[in-house]
């Protein structure tokens, strides 16, 4: 009975009760979509702790800048240091000497040409292990992977993202085919899963699309395109000295172009090495620091990063955006809830004499408050329904629009309802409580 009166009153004043209810499908469809992005962040990040890798510390040659004396060339040359860059014997040497050490994966990276089908397009040709497959989560969609014949050979092989796939196999199964890779033909021998990669990850941690890499093995790389170690020192220092420029070996060979003091010596552009236990990479990069500064003839030519500090410095960030983001849905809750109190109180004074009415002829003042409880219910309720459906509208507009992933769950759109029925239930009491309160005669009297 007391339902049936309560919806009777929000029919009849179906203005008022839309407007009430305002603050509270604002609130309702702000924590939907506030959740709904965060969540998209969250898992966005797990992707780039997949992409970065768990537990590496990825080691980058650096091309220390050169000063020198004109005046006085001889003593400077002595001065100068000589470094080996990094280069295969620091794999062996770390691999020996620090333990805990799960996997190490070099890369060297050529920025090339394919053609295949009468079509060119620039690529990156990256020289690998297979360990890098394992670090990286790459798994294979067709195929198989580099073998032990394939690495000591330096087998014309390799193994194509999906993209290449895609633009020049299109019709056909690439594997057994041959694509023409620089200067070389390289035999197709497996094919990589699609790696989705969201703009935000390649600008963020400098990852690359690497559904448009071809791989080979590491071996291959060094004997067919290219191997810097076989630059000598008196081939750096006249290239530093501006005489034949920057020195790039390519099968062997040396080609001078005049970008004076940029050479780069170092067999290998990555190297990445997983350690066994989280708790165990700062120390075992101040050993790996240590060792190659020693072996580097006491040359920082390198420089050690942690993806984990930058993942983690992002997840922090992240967390505060959404704290800031839930407090302010949490606000329009808030207000929401004390806009249908306020209502619901300047009802009270509206229907006294309805409450008189009741009153008199028998009903108790627990009716009353049901009543007033069960508008103000109504009211939140219906506002969270519209609320929920609003936020999941929102939610997916951003996620079209503005290419931010969002992911909406089951639970934040529970948690959302359960926050809008509370405020209504909460703020209702008061109101309720007054016209319980009212006194039948001088309500019968009231004008």
């Amino acid at each position: 009975m007391n339902l049936y009166i309560a919806i009777e009153a929000v029919l009849a004043n179906r203005m008022r009760s839309v407007l009430t209810a305002l603050g509270i499908i604002f609130g309702v469809a702000a924590v939907i979509a506030m959740l709904a992005i965060g969540n998209g962040a969250q898992q966005e990040i797990l992707e780039q702790i997949k992409l970065v890798g768990v537990n590496n510390i990825v080691i980058r040659p650096i091309v220390p800048q050169m000063e020198e004396n004109l005046a006085d060339e001889e003593s400077q040359k002595e001065k100068e240091k000589w470094s080996p860059g990094l280069n295969n014997q620091d794999i062996t040497s770390i691999k020996e000497t620090i333990p805990g050490i799960s996997k190490i994966s070099p890369e060297i990276i050529l920025d090339t040409y394919l053609i295949n089908n009468g079509i060119r397009r620039t690529a990156k040709l990256v020289g690998v292990e297979p360990s890098y497959f394992d670090i990286f989560n790459f798994k294979l969609n067709k195929g198989k992977m580099f073998n032990e014949y394939h690495l000591e050979h330096g087998e014309p092989v390799c193994i194509i993202g999906k993209s290449i796939k895609a633009k020049f196999f299109p019709t056909e199964d690439p594997i057994g085919k041959y694509i023409k890779c620089g200067n070389n033909w390289l035999k197709v021998i497996g094919m990589l899963e699609e790696r989705l990669i969201s703009s935000s990850s390649i600008s963020n941690l400098g990852i690359r699309d690497y559904n448009m890499d071809v791989y080979v093995p590491i071996q291959t790389m060094l004997v067919r395109y290219k191997n810097r170690a076989l630059v000598t020192e008196e081939m750096l220092r006249t290239a530093n000295r501006g005489s034949s420029g920057r020195i790039v070996i390519i099968g062997g060979e040396s080609n001078a172009n005049e970008n004076k003091g940029s050479t780069n010596y170092h067999q290998l552009d990555r190297l990445v090495v997983q350690v066994e236990e989280s708790s165990l990479m700062t120390p075992t990069a101040d050993v790996i620091s240590r060792m190659l500064t020693r072996k580097h003839q006491d040359v920082v030519d390198f420089e050690i990063e942690i993806p984990e500090l930058l993942l983690k410095q992002q997840q922090r960030t992240n967390d505060i955006f959404n704290y800031v983001l839930g407090a302010i849905a949490g606000i329009s809750l808030l207000v929401g809830g004390i806009g249908i109190m306020n209502i619901m109180l300047a009802s009270v004074l509206e229907r006294i004499k309805e409450i008189g009415l009741r009153l008199s002829l028998g009903a108790k003042k627990f009716d009353i408050v049901n009543q007033f409880l069960f508008e103000a219910m109504m009211i939140s309720v219906t506002g969270g329904l519209i609320g929920v459906i609003l936020g999941v509208t929102i939610a997916m507009l951003v996620s079209a629009l503005a290419e931010i992933p969002t992911v909406i769950t089951f639970t934040s759109i529970i948690l959302s309802f359960g926050v809008a029925a509370g405020v209504g239930l909460i703020f209702g009491i008061a109101p309720a409580r007054k016209a319980a309160s009212q006194d039948p005669i001088q309500s019968l009297r009231y004008e």
